[in-house]
């Protein structure tokens, strides 16, 4: 059982960390480009308007994400309860890396909205 609350523990993290970073990208984005926090990629650094556009969107879709997964995470690891560790590792896995391919999800989506917003300024 130990295994299972560290397991569930653990993947409950990222849709947590999504939905309080999300929050902060709404409500507090960092005011300037820099190379240290924030949501950096060449299209968002490219200038003033792109970086606080690409927080905004991002924050707001990290937020819905992050609602999203927090309870479809845990409920995914609801069967596994009392299982081998071995199963509770895969179970826990499997989340992980669905959570995982959700964030690469975002990404593109934030980028695809940066290209469209911002297409004659980025190129």
């Amino acid at each position: 059982m130990g295994f299972w609350i560290f397991m569930t523990v653990s993947n409950l993290i990222l849709p947590v960390l999504m939905i309080v970073l999300g929050k902060v990208f709404i409500k507090k984005p960092p005011t300037q480009i820099n190379g240290f926090y924030g949501y950096r990629t060449r299209r968002s650094m490219k200038n003033q308007a792109a970086w606080d556009f690409s927080h905004l969107y991002c924050g707001k879709l990290w937020r819905k994400m992050g609602w999203f997964m927090l309870p479809v995470s845990m409920i995914v690891m609801i069967p596994a309860f009392g299982k081998s560790d071995d199963i509770v590792g895969a179970v826990g896995g499997v989340v992980v890396t669905a959570e995982c391919m959700v964030m690469l999800v975002s990404i593109l989506l934030t980028e695809k909205a940066l290209a469209k917003q911002f297409d004659e300024e980025i190129k």
